[in-house]
């Protein structure tokens, strides 16, 4: 999945959601104030969408330094550290669900330096030195972090400020925040989107985000942090296939797991391959904000009720596969050589007819599949989901832009100021992560062209990820080449996870009742693979 800097995005979020915060967290950031009774030595917030939990955090102050403990269902653990003398800040990236004795995937370091912010990123021992552009004073911002955007306005009204420079760390970008307090509530305004704060005795005690319908609040006891959930990844009862769970040699040493779902009494079966979009994606492609979206399950379950089987895996790194000291500087192009890894392995396999492999590629993973296809020229039809025809710098840029307009609260001035730290910020990104330097540089009209297998390119109307032009775009430009098997479809009011959706904004997401991949998109794809492997 694509998505901007307002949002959690996947890859970025591994990467570059890192953060520092000048006096940060409770005796560190918030006013010393006498107490009768004694504070506990930790606190711990839990994060709901409407009923579910989707994160929980922990902060534990001591003498000079604050550690913390961030965890989103599915994702990377953060844990970080707040020295107060000399004020450095480091945090370490941990694979979702990994124990106390497992190395980090990632680890940083932020300072404020003037007007910048002077930053360490990279894994322990290969540590890369970066200078950020920021602004004197700015605050860098944990951007999944809602305990510390609400401490941030404590901060700020112990300061006197009702404004507040802060440094996105997923994006390096500097946004000047509001802050506005009323009794025991504050409100703590960032890129339009408030986040408004309870407080009593100094500490935050529930804090809301309506327009994410994310709800934090304090538990009154100990949480046991999230544990990965455990998914079912079996055939539904009564269901025409099986479910087999598979293991996938690759070339660099380590084995991708996965599930293939086989049409029973298949015997040369022709096979889809799944290919996910952006960030840690498990076999399914689920993401936590969205519960119950899991929508390559919902295509193996369409596809395998046509006779089509289905090999879906958990990316490198993520869930059961291995590769996960590899994944921090891979890029499109490496995870393209992991899906050549499994077209091999399917053509080992004496029920599979290896001469009709077709793949579906999602968002991201419709970048990776014609990059497989020019690779392989023997796969049998490639089926593009949302799948981008820009480069990756031009998708930021559009999205920064659109973040920009649609935030409310902000005046021209404010938009016109947050707009000139775009370029730079796309800079840094480019330059700190191996990914985002691919995917911005990448051009998949290049690729595209090169295409000869039949093409099915998928496009929600109202995707506001990969604009829908973008669909045409390269369709025009398959065709363009001489491939004349191309088929458009367009898909009104479906966003960029292919759901009903009228709006099409990630931050609606979250409220998002039909969580199922709409049945036309299913029935489409299920249509052209059918009549394709003819």
């Amino acid at each position: 999945m694509i998505i901007g800097p307002y949002w959690r995005s996947g890859r970025a979020f591994v990467a570059l959601l890192v953060a520092a915060v000048a006096a940060l967290v409770l005796g560190l950031l918030m006013p010393r104030q006498a107490h009768a009774q004694p504070r506990p030595s930790s606190f711990t917030f839990v994060y709901l969408v409407g009923a579910d939990t989707v994160a929980t955090e922990t902060v534990t102050p001591g003498d000079g330094v604050v550690k913390g403990v961030l965890a989103y269902r599915g994702q990377p653990r953060l844990e970080w550290e707040q020295q107060r003398t000399p004020l450095r800040l480091t945090l370490q990236v941990f694979a979702a669900g990994a124990d106390t004795s497992a190395a980090p995937l990632q680890v940083a370091s932020f300072t404020q330096r003037g007007d910048s912010i002077a930053a360490e990123l990279g894994a322990r021992g290969a540590m890369r030195p970066q200078l950020l552009a920021s602004k004197a004073g700015a605050v860098p911002l944990v951007n999944n972090s809602v305990l510390q955007a609400a401490l941030m306005a404590q901060y700020a009204r112990s300061e006197g400020r009702t404004t507040l420079p802060v440094f996105l760390t997923s994006g390096a970008q500097t946004l000047d925040a509001t802050v506005a307090f009323t009794g025991d509530t504050s409100v703590f305004t960032l890129a339009g989107m408030p986040m408004r704060t309870v407080w009593a005795d100094g500490v935050p005690r529930e804090t809301r985000i309506a327009a994410q319908n994310l709800r934090v609040v304090m538990a009154d006891r100990a949480v046991a942090p999230l544990v990965p959930e455990t998914i079912d990844y079996t055939a539904p009862a009564g269901a025409p296939y099986t479910a087999q769970t598979v293991t996938i040699p690759t070339p660099r040493g380590y084995m991708l797991a996965g599930t293939l779902t086989m049409p029973r009494g298949a015997r040369n079966a022709p096979v889809v391959i799944t290919i996910s979009g952006s960030g840690p994606q498990e076999r399914d492609s689920r993401i936590p904000i969205v519960k119950g979206y899991a929508p390559f399950r919902d295509l193996a379950d369409t596809l395998g009720r046509r006779g089509i089987a289905v090999l879906r895996y958990d990316d490198r790194g993520v869930g059961a596969s291995g590769g996960a000291d590899s994944r921090t500087a891979a890029t499109s192009a490496d995870f393209a050589d992991d899906v050549l890894a499994v077209v091999a392995y399917l053509r080992t396999r004496p029920d599979i007819d290896g001469a009709r492999i077709g793949l579906a590629g999602h968002s991201e993973g419709g970048m990776i599949a014609p990059l497989v296809a020019t690779k392989d020229p023997t796969i049998r039809a490639v089926a593009l989901l949302a799948g981008p025809a820009y480069n990756g710098r031009r998708i930021l840029e559009y999205q920064n832009e659109n973040g920009i307009k649609a935030a409310p609260g902000l005046t021209d001035r404010q938009r016109d100021s947050v707009r000139r730290t775009v370029p730079a910020a796309l800079d840094s990104l480019q330059r700190t992560n191996a990914w985002m330097r691919f995917f911005m540089q990448h051009d998949p009209l290049v690729t595209a062209r090169t295409l000869r297998q039949p093409v099915l390119i998928v496009q929600g109307d109202t995707d506001m990820q990969v604009t829908p032009e973008q669909a045409d775009t390269l369709a025009a430009t398959i065709r363009g080449a001489g491939n004349r098997a191309v088929t458009l479809r367009h898909f009104p009011a479906a966003n960029h996870l292919l759901l009903q959706d009228p709006s099409g904004a990630p931050q609606g997401y979250a409220s998002l009742r039909d969580v199922r991949v709409r049945a036309d998109v299913l029935g489409t794809v299920a249509d052209w693979f059918v009549t394709t492997f003819r």
